[in-house]
């Protein structure tokens, strides 16, 4: 079996039941299983075979889902690219992964039309306007017309998705996830949801990255649910459709949290259907959760990276009201440990790097041997990210261990002040780095963003943290911005800010 049988099977128990929804266009799981029979035999008709790569550059939209099954089918491998990226990126990944198809959607069709560095013969594929050398999408569907290509053999452990990592601390890399993989990822998101048939998922993240597409999305489509997909994130749109589909379950990142937040409508908005919103992506500390907490709708934290298909770790809902801050415990099909810098397990209370193991865990950075050896150990991938577990097992993401500030001698892990900082009303943001100082090594320095009309200062800030954390981890400086740069993901961009930390001086706004 690949995972295109998914749908199949999914079909011939509930033909009319709904399984897709976007722009528009509502696919019954019958229409989905021809939709994913249809672009296969185009892209065998085109010359894909097993390992090749099919590349997709657009917003939201059915045909990612009949891409990456149809890879499925034909033991290809589906590469989405962000939207967010520049053409000399798209150029850089393109030239690194090689594909056979590139598929594009407007406006990014013509932006890509002057990218090089793709194999020669790459066809082309327009679901928009259509340049010179670009195949429109109903002709290049057309082109396999009547075709019945054949299905691979030991599908379970084809490679079928490269997903390129955001690359903020240098040059991006293919993470390769196997059938296997998703299906694995794909349980243990059943596991943390309590995921039905019954359920309708609201997809507002992008589909290239793995939260978009593997958190919910591909899960719910294995459990025969319906998925609402958005091209983009829009608060109004995201309330309109929560009332009018009677959604179930949802992910949303801080980032977005924040925003539908402050839209007026979402504190009456009737969200009687919808079982939980799962969030992730960045450090999430206690105060964050109680402060969204009040509409009661669980908010259930995942854990997890490209490289672990994401999810790793998790809360269940009956778990979220009792650890609001932690993300949760190991996934139902994974293994993590907490170790020490000579990878021995530390003990509870104490912090170690999360090293996680398991069926879902990637088979390797794409055409990157040397980076894949020193992220993988006996078949452990080394997080970098820093936690401790209590006592009976909860844990809590301290950090990114590449982000640990050490300032005289000691380790200063910025969620610890970040989220007593963040429980203040008047501050929105908040992010805290390292800067180089010469007597100290380090210097602990805060981004903080105010809240509307708020009036705030540095004698302020180190007064919220006066007897919550010790006195050496408060900001030597404070610089005060409009907003915190972050990724499509909402991760903060922490390089971008230990630059203006470097260089900026603090700024009172009153």
């Amino acid at each position: 079996m690949d995972l295109s049988d998914w749908i199949v099977h999914q079909a011939a128990f509930a033909p009319a039941k709904a399984a897709l929804g976007s722009a528009g266009r509502r696919l019954s799981y019958t229409d989905l299983a021809r939709e994913i029979g249809a672009t296969a035999a185009a892209l065998a008709a085109c010359g894909v075979r097993r390992g090749d790569r099919v590349a997709h550059l657009g917003y939201n939209g059915i045909e990612q889902i009949a891409l990456l099954f149809a890879c499925a089918r034909l033991g290809a491998l589906f590469v989405p690219l962000s939207w967010r990226l520049a053409p000399p990126e798209h150029r850089t990944m393109l030239a690194d992964c090689r594909p056979r198809v590139l598929v594009a959607t407007d406006p990014f069709v013509e932006p890509t039309a002057a990218i090089a560095g793709a194999k020669a013969d790459l066809v082309r594929v327009s679901m928009g306007s259509c340049p010179d050398g670009w195949m429109p999408w109903q002709c290049f569907i057309d082109c396999g017309e009547g075709a019945k290509p054949d299905r691979i053999d030991d599908a379970g452990g084809a490679p079928v998705l490269l997903c390129y990592t955001s690359g903020s601390t240098g040059q991006p890399k293919g993470v390769v996830l196997t059938q296997d993989a998703l299906y694995h990822n794909a349980v243990n998101s059943t596991h943390m949801h309590d995921l039905v048939s019954t359920d309708v998922v609201l997809t507002t993240l992008p589909l290239f990255h793995v939260g978009g597409l593997n958190i919910q999305t591909l899960p719910a489509l294995h459990a025969g649910a319906s998925v609402v997909l958005h091209p983009r994130f829009e608060p109004s749109q995201v309330i309109d459709e929560i009332e009018r589909e009677g959604i179930t379950l949802t992910v949303l990142v801080p980032a977005q949290l924040e925003l539908l937040a402050r839209d007026p409508r979402w504190q009456h908005a009737d969200l009687s259907r919808l079982r939980a919103i799962t969030t992730g992506s960045t450090i999430i500390g206690e105060p964050f959760v109680r402060k969204n907490f009040h509409r009661g709708v669980p908010f259930l934290q995942v854990y997890g990276a490209t490289e672990t298909c994401p999810i790793a770790a998790y809360q269940r809902i009956d778990d979220a009201p009792h650890h609001p801050g932690s993300i949760g415990k190991s996934a139902l099909h994974c293994e993590l440990r907490l170790v020490d810098e000579s990878g021995r397990d530390v003990a509870a209370g104490t912090s170690g790097e999360i090293w996680v193991r398991g069926p879902n865990v990637m088979e390797g950075y794409w055409d990157k041997p040397e980076e894949t050896a020193a992220a993988m150990d006996q078949g452990w991938y080394h997080t970098g990210d820093v936690a401790h577990a209590d006592a009976d097992g909860w844990l809590y993401v301290d950090g990114r261990r590449r982000d640990v500030i050490i300032s005289g001698g000691e380790n200063v892990y910025p969620a610890e002040i970040e989220n007593v900082l963040v429980a203040c009303a008047e501050i929105a943001e908040v992010a805290v780095v390292g800067r180089p100082d010469e007597r100290w090594g380090e210097a602990v320095v805060a981004i903080v963003v105010p809240a509307n009309g708020a009036q705030l200062s540095q004698e302020a800030i180190s007064a919220l943290l006066d007897g919550r954390v010790a006195r050496y981890k408060h900001p030597r400086e404070v610089i005060f911005a409009e907003t915190l740069p972050r990724t499509a993901l909402g991760k903060v961009k922490r390089e971008e800010l230990k630059r203006l930390a470097r260089h900026a001086s603090a700024v009172d706004p009153a």
